[in-house]
């Protein structure tokens, strides 16, 4: 399926880069930088089939997603070897890292979304759940191996914003075609979190009234 392979290259090279980026920050080697970069990209795909009785997953019959996650992350390493990063270079870099989170995010909210629609058409909870798995379930095996909170446990509407796309995926999917259904859950997730990281909206976070206590 031609749209499936697109929005799948395009989140296996989006979320590398961030788990790469990652890797680097942690002051790994290149052989751990290399690991978080391919757990980030092919781990969510790797649970979702899994969950859905495709066995072996796709990943492992199609290395590609491996390959180019690995391809990814000799490149990061490169480029951070050779390029001097000023403070305007490191600002650079954060939002080339949020800009390439978000379409990781979006495009395997759309795979996640269109694995589910097409296995069971009927459905609508499943692919919205398959769509979030798979979007963010590679990003909490790469936190968790570095030793982070998971992003989508503390930081602004992340979980959130795939959740809404697959459910718009899942509404159009039945009045559209596939490929209208899949670019507008990818545009809007994108642009959701384009609105989040600028406007720095926040989920509620509860406030204790009077004592604070840890558990």
């Amino acid at each position: 399926m031609i749209t499936f392979d697109i929005f799948d290259i395009m989140g296996i090279i989006a979320f590398a880069f961030s788990g790469a980026v990652v890797g680097i920050t942690k002051r790994m080697d290149i052989f751990g930088i290399t690991v978080l970069a391919v757990i980030t990209a092919v781990g969510g795909g790797i649970i979702r089939d899994v969950l859905v009785g495709i066995i072996p997953p796709y990943t492992l019959i199609h290395p590609y997603g491996v390959i180019l996650s690995i391809l990814t992350a000799f490149i990061v390493c490169f480029l951070f070897e050779t390029v001097k990063f000023t403070k305007t270079g490191k600002k650079i870099i954060k939002i080339i890292y949020d800009i390439s989170d978000s379409l990781g995010l979006a495009s395997f909210t759309v795979t996640g979304a269109i694995t589910g629609l097409t296995l069971y058409p009927n459905y609508w909870i499943l692919p919205t759940l398959l769509a979030l798995i798979t979007a963010v379930g590679g990003g909490i095996l790469r936190d968790i191996l570095a030793h982070r909170v998971p992003v989508i446990l503390k930081t602004d509407v992340y979980a959130l914003a795939s959740i809404l796309g697959g459910i718009l995926i899942t509404l159009l999917w039945n009045i559209t075609t596939i490929d209208v259904a899949s670019w507008c859950g990818f545009i809007f997730v994108v642009l959701l979190r384009i609105c989040v990281i600028h406007f720095n909206w926040q989920l509620h976070r509860p406030k204790p009234s009077h004592i604070i206590f840890k558990l």
